[in-house]
């Protein structure tokens, strides 16, 4: 969870944001990506989404 927060703050730009609708579709957004686009080096390189369906099929 930490590791996830701390790429969000680095990778999402919230300051232009006007309001929180703006907000929660930039988190949404992220979260979309974090787990079905950004590969992860501690994930065998694959994405979360990925990785969950590799350990399923084992």
């Amino acid at each position: 969870m930490e590791s996830f927060f701390g790429h969000m703050k680095d990778e999402v730009n919230f300051i232009d944001c006007q309001t929180i609708d703006e907000v929660k579709v930039r988190v949404a957004d992220y979260i979309n990506y974090y787990n079905l686009e950004r590969y992860q080096w501690g994930l065998k390189k694959m994405t979360p989404d990925e990785f969950r369906g590799h350990l399923l099929a084992c």
